[in-house]
């Protein structure tokens, strides 16, 4: 089987698209999908950079390994950190190791992530 793989353009748009899915899913009070959609527009967001520099972008450490190596970049530790807040919602989405107001208070700072990254 052929994997196709994807544009740094096509992972900005999911990366949109996912964004407002969760929002859509928060809104609704799906927070399970909310959690993962949400996860999904910060790894997306974090791959299409990571494939416009060259960099492996393969795996969840990886992925991690290029958020860090943006922050240096960039000179944005918060780079760093939002995407450590946005892990957690992937972790949520198996295991609900979120309070209310955690979700309630990472949301704003993962789609800060999201903004940032594409930015």
């Amino acid at each position: 089987m052929a994997t196709t793989t994807m544009s740094p353009t096509e992972h900005r748009q999911v990366a949109r698209e996912f964004l407002a899915a969760s929002d859509a899913e928060f809104g609704q009070g799906d927070v399970l999908q909310g959690a993962e959609k949400l996860w999904g527009a910060a790894a997306h967001a974090i791959m299409s950079v990571a494939q416009e520099r060259g960099w492996r972008h393969d795996s969840h450490r990886t992925m991690k390994n290029a958020a860090i190596r943006l922050a240096a970049e960039r000179e944005d530790p918060l780079i760093e950190a939002y995407f450590g807040l946005a892990e957690k919602f992937h972790v949520y989405f198996y295991h609900r190791t979120m309070e209310d107001w955690e979700r309630d208070a990472d949301r704003p700072l993962v789609r800060d992530f999201v903004h940032r990254v594409l930015g």
